[in-house]
């Protein structure tokens, strides 16, 4: 397994995301890009990751993006806990471990689908 945030890592992951299946946007919506910020990461990874939600299907990227409809931002430890299935997205955000500035309303169609393409994880 890929250490988290590694180019590995995010190799592995979209290639995953590419085989996901189809993404729930209405026919002529725009992308929906959420940035993951962890301010305490480790110099040697990124400090937050672009997750975007399009036509096209999903992707992450290291860094973050203007342009980006909402923010999340949680603890290093707390993303590399919900990546490894230690504790859920639901608890985290209800113990205020997550913090989200923006559209929260762009959050749910990439939690959504993030939760039927791959079930069991982050929820």
């Amino acid at each position: 397994m890929a250490v988290f945030l590694s180019p590995e890592w995010f190799d592995s992951l979209n290639a995953a995301l590419e085989g996901a299946g189809p993404v729930p946007l209405e026919d002529g919506a725009r992308a929906i890009r959420v940035v993951l910020e962890f301010p305490d990461a480790p110099s040697s990874v990124p400090h937050a990751v672009t997750f975007t939600i399009g036509a096209d299907g999903a992707s992450l990227a290291p860094g973050d993006h203007l342009a980006a409809d909402a923010l999340m931002r949680l603890s290093y430890a707390d993303a590399l806990a919900l990546t490894n299935g230690e504790f859920d997205s639901a608890t985290a955000l209800r113990e205020g471990r997550v913090k989200v500035r923006g559209d929260v309303n762009a959050i749910v169609p990439l939690l959504s689908w993030l939760q039927s393409a791959h079930p069991g994880s982050g929820q």
